[in-house]
């Protein structure tokens, strides 16, 4: 670990912002959803949805720009669970999606919490989830073709998103508590550090000022023959 690499993800963690997400309803091809956690993690979104009733969702590829290392990828066995949990969390909850009801995508408050939802890349949302959430948005077309591939179209409204916010300050205050914050330094500083603590079921320590790992929580790794520090 250095001391910029320690600045940067403290920056980073600044501007992350917990009450904005994606969930991506089967978008099953893997260049799609990696370039969706890209634009994610390019607004501070840390954390995306997935539903993908066939099982895994593979997303990781050249892509991601490594994004997967950053955007935790949340995946829901069903619509509903997904929905849940944004619900759960005082999201307003936006599908990319064509109907009468439709607005323009510009148009709608992003300060809020909010949760976008975008289908798969042949029908789009399904029509439960159409009717399940509260809102329809569209990206205007003016030429020939009738829509956007969809983690472009992810891109274009989650850029307005972070227009929006950032015009509301929004950035400007850090808005993860303290222990999701530390928790999430240590993972991205201390990997392997991290992951050995967690599977045994043990806290994550609070990292020092220069963004080490206190002492005691070194002598326990060094005890447990944890790999490279």
């Amino acid at each position: 670990m250095t001391e910029r690499r320690f600045r940067r993800i403290q920056q980073v963690l600044d501007r992350r912002q917990p009450d904005l997400t994606v969930l991506a309803e089967d978008v099953y091809k893997p260049h799609n959803l990696s370039a969706m956690l890209r634009s994610s993690d390019a607004v501070g979104i840390g954390t995306v949805h997935a539903v993908r009733p066939t099982g895994g969702v593979p997303t990781y590829n050249a892509t991601s720009g490594s994004a997967q290392k950053w955007v935790a990828l949340d995946v829901h066995d069903t619509l509903e669970a997904a929905l849940a949990t944004v619900r759960s969390q005082g999201m307003q909850v936006l599908a990319a999606h064509f109907s009468d009801a439709a607005v323009r995508y510009d148009t709608v408050d992003y300060t809020q919490p909010t949760c976008i939802v975008f289908g798969n890349e042949k029908q789009g949302v399904t029509p439960a989830c159409a009717a399940a959430v509260d809102a329809h948005v569209v990206i205007p077309m003016l030429g020939m073709v009738s829509s956007l591939n969809v983690s472009v179209a992810a891109a274009v409204i989650l850029f307005e998103a972070q227009r929006q916010r950032r015009r509301a300050g929004l950035y400007d205050t850090p808005r993860l508590d303290g222990v999701e914050r530390n928790a999430l330094a240590v993972r991205w500083l201390h990997p392997r550090q991290a992951r050995w603590l967690e599977e045994r079921g043990l806290p994550l320590p609070r990292l020092r000022p220069d963004g080490s790992l206190p002492e005691e929580t070194v002598a326990r790794l060094a005890d447990g023959a944890t790999p490279d520090r």
